[in-house]
């Protein structure tokens, strides 16, 4: 397996570090995120329980809203296991296929939720610019297709990240300094060119999250356009209260996006700083986003009471 040179050919495990330069510190670390986990579970969890069984919520905001919950389950359930054990019992060994495994599910989820985004953003420009076809043009089965081209292009993007990382057969080491597998830092252990996925990396990131960004920012500026003409201020005022939401999220998802994919390749940043922070970039908004929602959103705060009423009740 190991040459003089201390190269690996085809190696069959590796080892994710976890933060590098804060190894002393990853079992207190491990605790704030494990707690934000524990939410991210709980109030998605809540939110699938809710949409498909009350009828009034059977529009499309919801129905993205859940798919939205789904895959922030789908990004905690790829992330903090494999983090909880390299942080708490210092096992950071894993299979190369599963290292795999896991960079293609974290980001094809990431790219799913982008594109969740732009079509939670899309709903909100019918639904105040053209009000009154709303219904018609987001029928249930344009919803659907709407859902399943989201998944196919996030399947079929990310999935050439892994194709091209088995080409390569020659690293330098196996040691990840990361506390998942993300991509460029598994294509950085690689001893041999690897411009291509580099460029493989780009393209998929700024296809999903360049786009995605365009027509989100184009949505808003249309639906800010429509809003302002309006003639009353407390139609304005409602107009713009049922964007708010969405907006918060759209800001963290982004803001937090673009710094954890340009960091790693500008090489600016402290190793600490990207890994934590792009560990918080993946975790926090799964943890924030039922709460945002649940916060504005007047039918999903009446439901998620009378869960807890009826919970309480059946105790007394």
């Amino acid at each position: 397996m190991a040459f003089i040179n201390m190269s690996y050919l085809n190696p069959r495990t590796v080892k994710l570090i976890g933060i590098p330069g804060l190894e002393h510190m990853q079992f207190w670390i491990g605790f704030p995120f494990f707690a934000i986990c524990l939410l991210a579970l709980l109030g998605n969890i809540i939110l699938l329980i809710i949409i498909p069984t009350e009828r009034s919520l059977h529009q499309p905001i919801y129905i993205f809203l859940a798919v939205l919950a789904a895959t922030d389950i789908g990004l905690c359930a790829a992330i903090a296991p494999k983090m909880l054990a390299i942080f708490w019992f210092s096992y950071g060994s894993m299979a190369f296929d599963a290292c795999l495994a896991q960079m293609f599910f974290i980001h094809a989820l990431q790219c799913m939720e982008s594109g969740i985004l732009l079509a939670m953003a899309f709903d909100r420009y019918i639904a105040i610019c053209d009000p009154l076809r709303h219904r018609s043009i987001l029928t249930p089965s344009i919803v659907g297709h709407m859902i399943v081209v989201v998944a196919i292009r996030a399947t079929v993007l990310v999935g050439l990240l892994p194709i091209l990382i088995k080409r390569l057969h020659v690293f330098h080491s196996i040691l990840i300094a990361h506390s998942y597998c993300e991509h460029m830092a598994v294509v950085k252990l690689a001893a041999e060119d690897i411009q291509v996925n580099k460029t493989c990396g780009l393209f998929v990131g700024f296809t999903v999250l360049g786009f995605d960004l365009i027509f989100i920012f184009t949505s808003y500026v249309l639906i800010f356009q429509a809003v302002f003409r309006l003639h009353q201020k407390e139609t304005r005022l409602k107009a713009f209260n049922t964007c708010t939401a969405h907006i918060f999220v759209f800001l963290e998802f982004y803001i937090l996006a673009f710094f954890s994919f340009f960091s790693h390749r500008l090489g600016h940043v402290a190793p600490s700083t990207h890994i934590l922070l792009s560990t918080i970039y993946l975790l926090v908004p799964p943890a924030l986003n039922p709460i945002v929602y649940g916060v504005k959103n007047k039918a999903i705060r009446k439901h998620v009471a009378q869960i807890f009423l009826l919970n309480h009740g059946s105790q007394w």
